[in-house]
């Protein structure tokens, strides 16, 4: 699929989440949950990006601590699983392949990086700049989530008969509630082995109060930006759908659980917020 030079262009929430990645590594002390700057470099924001709003280290502590969360803990799954491919539904300015290329070459895992065309055109041009190229078992799928995805995907060399890792994170509040139910059908009919794991948004009344100007903020710049928020679910509701769509079993990984697992023993309020959870589900 041909993407013109002047609609290919970085998604600003792929940046948004890059940047709050950098500034976990930047800002908190450690030991960090994820090291990732890679996406920083990615989206050579001008030097006085720590100065942005959206960027203030004490109003977005719980905010990027969610983010790096829920990567690290999709990261892990990979890892664990030890399958041949793994899945990245609008993967933005994901960085596992430029971190972690050990993975893929240890296991033969083969990586499918799924965006909308401007966006992946545009990253695809940045890592080409930043000398880390787009090595063989690395695809970068450009899709358009309303319609085929599935067989563009498909026709990138995806194998729906091996076992697979396919995550969404910051995916489903994007889309129609229709969309979401197809993607969960398709992505359930996979292999046996497989897992998804993808995160929800909560509605604005079921987070934490301190945290529901960030989310209303969030809400407000996601229409102001053409991409408005369309779908948020409940924990009971998300489960629900995934066993209509046909998964075998599905959890509910809740904030706290992404707390105790990997912010032990902070005390710096570096946690996550329940505002988008995830939910891991295997056919």
């Amino acid at each position: 699929m041909g993407v013109s030079e002047d609609v290919a262009e970085a998604d600003h929430t792929a940046v948004r989440v890059a940047l709050w990645r950098a500034l976990h590594v930047r800002a908190d002390p450690p030991p960090h949950v994820l090291e990732d700057e890679i996406g920083l470099r990615l989206a050579d924001p001008d030097d006085g990006w720590r100065d942005r709003p959206d960027m203030d280290v004490t109003a977005t502590r719980r905010t990027r601590a969610s983010i790096v969360a829920r990567t690290r803990y999709v990261e892990d799954l990979v890892v664990e699983r030890g399958v041949e491919q793994y899945v990245v539904l609008g993967a933005g300015l994901d960085t596992f392949a430029q971190r972690r290329p050990e993975v893929a070459a240890a296991g033969g895992l083969r990586v499918f990086e799924v965006d909308r065309p401007g966006p992946q055109a545009w990253k695809r041009r940045r890592l080409l700049d930043l000398g880390f190229g787009v090595p063989a078992w690395l695809r970068l799928v450009p899709v358009d989530f309303e319609g085929d995805w599935w067989g563009r995907l498909a026709g990138a060399g995806f194998d729906p008969g091996r076992p697979t890792v396919v995550a969404a994170t910051g995916v489903t509040m994007y889309l129609t509630r229709e969309a979401v139910d197809a993607m969960f059908r398709l992505v359930a009919g996979l292999a046996p082995g497989s897992t998804f794991v993808t995160t929800f948004i909560r509605p604005p009344q079921d987070v934490e109060p301190e945290q529901r100007p960030q989310l209303e903020a969030a809400v407000a710049g996601a229409r102001a930006a053409g991409t408005p928020f369309l779908s948020f679910f409940r924990p009971a509701e998300i489960l629900a759908l995934a066993r209509e769509s046909g998964f075998r079993e599905a959890r509910h990984v809740p904030a706290e659980e992404l707390d105790h697992r990997y912010f032990t023993g902070r005390t710096d309020g570096v946690r996550p917020s329940r505002g988008e959870e995830l939910m891991v589900a295997t056919g």
